[in-house]
């Protein structure tokens, strides 16, 4: 008896040991007085102002620190080695304090960000929730029928925000280009219409239940909102200016926070690439990473529901239930953004340790970084061309904090 009660405890120990892990609470990178944090009110006009390092409260040897870690090169233009900075521009009190280019770069020239495009994908989805157009909770297919059959249903437009869509894919670049399902989308069969090509992917995991990064699922959400806002209107329904997907970006966003340099590169379907082919200036950037600083409000006015920022900065749920790999383990993910809390309980510290708990952050290939940090009033853009793995995020983000005279 006491043998058989043995052997049962063992079975129960190692089920559990196999168990995903769910939390009890599911972690937010934001402090409970986030919506009030906001240490200033001053937004830029036209033009950002500008302000000297020393007047925003910066020590000028440390920031010089920064620059020389950002700006040294190794090896020869050609060979693409070493820390490659193209662009940075740091704000901190509504004003830039610092900025810096290289490579022909300058504050009005566009760069390819990448996925920090995700970010912006996050940014239309949280205005059409904020115009009643859509809630996270609906089912995609309501908006995108080509997820309809084959038990994709189930999929919400929260799952692919969060990258829990359950659909099949492979976000393999140069290290497995012949079986990549982004590099097909972006390059090859599935580059006449992106969304379509994700779709079509098969049904892997129940959804809500396995995160995995997929670009796929941003190209999705694009079309998504693209849809919501390019539906014919009811017979009889005028409809209103301004209430058209172009408008969304072009107006309702870029032209509200006064992002004049903004490019959308788009498939043979005509939906914008959410998923890599924004290109922009760090300049106008730091406007975005601006708007999220200030909970989704630029100048009094809400662009953002409100909490978006918060649910935008809390970790995916699946996250927690996926058995992951060294690499997954680099950036937090929340919403097409990234965040740094960790999973204690897996012994996995936060992503960028020597970081402020509440930095969160859009990224992207190659260096593509906008930081935001809260406690210290700081939005940081660094964008790059870097094609090795000499740059340190956390190194970065360390040098960045040091700059401060005062800690807050």
């Amino acid at each position: 008896m006491k043998n058989a009660l043995l052997f049962a405890v063992v079975i129960l120990l190692v089920a559990c040991a196999k168990k995903p892990l769910i939390p009890a609470e599911v972690r937010e990178a934001l402090p409970a007085n986030f919506e009030a944090a906001a240490k200033t009110n001053s937004y830029p006009g036209a033009e950002w102002n500008e302000l000297s390092p020393e007047k925003a409260g910066i020590n000028r040897e440390k920031l010089k620190t920064l620059e020389e870690y950002l700006f040294t090169t190794t090896g020869s233009e050609n060979e693409r080695r070493g820390i490659r900075t193209d662009a940075f521009v740091l704000v901190r009190g509504g004003n830039i304090v610092f900025e810096r280019y290289a490579r022909d770069f300058h504050k009005n020239r566009r760069h390819l960000v990448w996925s920090v495009t995700k970010s912006f994908v996050n940014t239309f989805v949280g205005m059409a929730v904020a115009e009643g157009k859509l809630k996270v909770a609906d089912s995609a297919a309501q908006y995108y029928p080509a997820l309809s059959g084959g038990g994709k249903e189930a999929i919400q437009i929260d799952h692919l925000l969060r990258m829990s869509s359950g659909l099949y894919w492979s976000e393999g670049y140069e290290s497995s280009p012949l079986k990549s399902s982004v590099i097909a989308m972006l390059y090859t069969r599935g580059r006449s219409d992106m969304p379509a090509f994700a779709a079509s992917q098969e049904l892997a995991f129940t959804p809500g239940t396995h995160w995995y990064y997929s670009s796929g699922t941003s190209n999705l959400l694009m079309a998504i909102v693209k849809n919501v806002y390019s539906a014919p209107p009811p017979p009889g329904y005028i409809l209103p200016p301004g209430d058209r997907f172009e408008d969304l970006i072009f107006n309702k966003l870029c032209k509200s926070i006064g992002m004049r340099f903004v490019t959308f590169e788009r498939d043979n379907a005509g939906t914008p690439v959410g998923s890599s082919y924004v290109y922009t200036t760090a300049r106008d950037l730091a406007r975005f990473g601006y708007l999220y600083l200030h909970d989704g409000v630029w100048q009094g006015r809400r662009i953002l529901p409100e909490k978006w920022v918060r649910y935008t900065t809390t970790m995916a749920p699946a996250y927690y239930t996926t058995e992951l790999n060294p690499e997954d383990a680099k950036d937090n993910p929340g919403a097409q953004w990234y965040i740094n809390v960790g999973i204690p309980e897996r012994g996995q510290k936060p992503p960028w340790p020597d970081a402020p708990a509440d930095t969160f952050a859009a990224l992207g290939h190659w260096g593509q970084s906008l930081y935001v940090i809260p406690s210290l009033d700081i939005v940081a853009v660094r964008l790059g061309d870097d094609r090795d793995t000499s740059f340190d995020k956390n190194r970065y983000l360390g040098l960045l904090k040091n700059i401060l005279e005062r800690a807050p």
